[in-house]
């Protein structure tokens, strides 16, 4: 999907912030605000056909399930966004399985909300690494083991750092590897798993069931 004339379209069931969220929106010339609404307006989206759909979670009325499939079914092309102020794992694995691309904590910045949801729409996926860094810290202490294709055991650790946040220098720290090695580290896991992006590193791996 080319990141021009984004139709997006925004559920946020406060108003003012809802206005908020249009506004960065509007002043970025990729994106077209199709309007906000206090819940999932299935004849809205039937209609207006959004590319984004960004759903803030905080005070929606019904369970986070029903709010994505209601938004999913009316437009089927659309790409589900979720914002919470939660760092909750157990919230954002939720919102994976039921068809969220995204789920996005609220204390990020515009320009990094921008780019997440221009991420979005170019057909990645996009997690807050400080969510997803928690649920794979949260596997490794429970013993859990990673399954992901055939990931090496080396890979496996920086598969994990990566879903942490950390960058090549970092890892080559914790992992007393140098950066040359890292690099090449994460361009095999890259590859093996078919992404682009740092983001879309844990999303693969909590959905191959690494956790």
């Amino acid at each position: 999907m080319a990141v021009a004339g984004l139709r997006v379209a925004v559920v946020e069931s406060q108003v003012l912030f809802a206005k908020a969220l249009c506004s960065i929106f509007a002043d970025d010339g990729a994106f077209v605000v199709l309007g906000d609404y206090r819940t999932p307006n299935v004849e809205a989206f039937a209609q207006g056909k959004p590319d984004l759909i960004v759903i803030d979670l905080d005070g929606q009325p019904v369970d986070v399930a029903q709010t994505i499939v209601a938004c999913t079914t009316a437009a089927p092309e659309a790409r589900v966004c979720v914002l919470s102020m939660h760092l909750s794992p157990e919230m954002m694995q939720r919102c994976l399985a039921h068809g969220a691309e995204a789920y996005i904590v609220k204390d990020i910045s515009p320009p990094e909300l921008i780019r997440a949801m221009k991420t979005v729409a170019e057909g990645q996926s996009y997690v807050d690494p400080r969510v997803a860094g928690g649920l794979l810290r949260r596997r490794s202490q429970n013993g859990g083991k990673p399954d992901i294709l055939e990931l090496s055991a080396r890979e496996s650790e920086v598969l994990k750092l990566i879903a942490e946040g950390l960058a090549n220098k970092q890892i080559s720290a914790r992992l007393h590897l140098s950066e040359k090695t890292v690099k090449n580290h994460v361009s095999r896991i890259f590859s093996k798993l078919n992404i682009s992006a740092r983001t879309q590193a844990a999303v693969h791996a909590i959905r191959a069931g690494i956790v």
